[in-house]
C-alpha cells in the first residue's frame, strides 16, 4: 500500500531518497508555546518516490510517497482525515 505525505520541513524530504526507511509520526497543529500529543503511526515505511517540487512555497511543506506492507494501516486514516492533525 502506497499513500503519499505532505512532510511540513520541505527541506527535510530533499534529503529523503527511494528506498529509504522512516517513521510516520502525526502531532496535532498546535499554536506556539501549544502543547499536543504526537504519536507513531507508522514505523519503517519505506519511501517509494520524492516528487519534484511543484514551485510550491516551502513553508506548505513538502509531498513523498511511502509504501508500508499490505493495506493502509487503520491509524494512518485519523491523522489524515481529522482536521487539525498534520
Amino acid at each position: 500500500m502506497s499513500a503519499p505525505v505532505r512532510i511540513a520541513d520541505a527541506a527535510t524530504v530533499r534529503l529523503l531518497r527511494p528506498g529509504d526507511r522512516v517513521d510516520v509520526i502525526a502531532a496535532p497543529h498546535a499554536p506556539p508555546g501549544g502543547e499536543g500529543e504526537a504519536r507513531v503511526v507508522a514505523s519503517g515505511a519505506r519511501v517509494a518516490e520524492v516528487p519534484r517540487a511543484d514551485g510550491a512555497p516551502s513553508d506548505a511543506g513538502a509531498l513523498v510517497v511511502l509504501s508500508v506492507p499490505g493495506r493502509r494501516p487503520r491509524r494512518w486514516r485519523a491523522p489524515v482525515s481529522r482536521p487539525g492533525w498534520r
